[in-house]
């Protein structure tokens, strides 16, 4: 086994168009698209933050480096809300802006995330690193990417994040073929792409959290472009299996997937009964939804 290294980088994939949101995303990326009073990328960085990795890359396309100024200082609106004894309004947010140090990647085409992913090489070098996709918002604790850097101090290979999924969708997912080890932990057999039902060897979808070690860079190399022109983390895991141990880690906690518009409406209402301020209402909301005279 390679000599142990941390991982201290998280690549954040920002590139995609968002088109299951639309026309919402036709302008404001999806991962600003808010959920209560923060967008969806920041829960994401949060999560990095409160799991020890600050040194957060961005891969993002050209027209969306509004991205990237939302974690950039707001002195004007900072000083604007200090006049007005507001100032206490952007705490968490510089908060998160004071802890990382971030960099970016312009994708120019969004050729699939392991093209994505192909793209953070010249920053990451030669070291391991995590991969979020900030569409999957997590609520555990300790956090997802704390549980999955417990599993790598012990492994020393590349860690997948898993979670149990209906097979009536089994076939949006990559899946694992996967042998128990207990805890929740699995040896990775092999992967399969978005596979139908019948051929899905598990229900164990792979969700968006990954650590990574640097060998996945020539394996998405020589894996190249599908049959629809994208690069597939997923066939250049597959790749990388034959010659290095894959595990995969069973999420223990909740995720919301906010990159549609259904799953983006659920996390709005998960995390508002959870939040200080509308935990209260939100239970007269669903009591009132639920009677009758809100049928009628």
């Amino acid at each position: 086994m390679s000599t142990f290294r941390p991982i201290r980088k998280i690549v954040f994939p920002a590139a995609g168009l968002g088109t299951r949101i639309l026309p919402a995303t036709a302008v404001l990326p999806k991962e600003l698209m808010p959920i209560i009073d923060k967008p969806v990328i920041q829960y994401g960085v949060e999560e990095a933050v409160a799991s020890e990795l600050t040194q957060i890359i961005l891969v993002i396309s050209p027209g969306k480096t509004i991205v990237e100024d939302h974690f950039s200082e707001h002195l004007a609106l900072e000083k604007r809300l200090e006049q007005r004894g507001k100032a206490s309004l952007l705490d968490g947010l510089r908060a998160v802006v004071s802890q990382i140090h971030l960099s970016t990647i312009i994708q120019h085409e969004p050729l699939g995330l392991g093209h994505a992913v192909l793209m953070s090489h010249a920053l990451v070098g030669d070291e391991p690193f995590a991969v979020l996709l900030s569409d999957d918002v997590i609520d555990s604790a300790p956090p997802a990417l704390g549980q999955m850097l417990a599993v790598y101090d012990q492994v020393n290979s590349p860690v997948l994040l898993v979670e149990r999924v209906p097979g009536d969708v089994v076939d949006r997912y990559g899946i694992i073929d996967g042998e128990p080890l207990g805890h929740g932990i699995y040896r990775v057999k092999d992967l399969v792409e978005k596979p139908a039902l019948a051929d899905a060897p598990s229900d164990l979808a792979i969700i968006g959290r990954y650590l990574l070690t640097p060998d996945i860079y020539p394996a998405l190399q020589e894996t190249g472009q599908n049959s629809s022109g994208e690069i597939q983390l997923t066939d250049g895991l597959r790749r990388l299996l034959q010659h290095r141990q894959v595990y995969a880690l069973e999420l223990d906690g909740v995720r919301q997937d906010t990159g549609n518009k259904i799953g983006y409406l659920r996390a709005i209402l998960y995390f508002a009964a959870r939040h200080p301020d509308f935990a209260d209402i939100m239970q007269t909301f669903v009591q009132t939804s639920q009677s009758p005279e809100a049928t009628d």
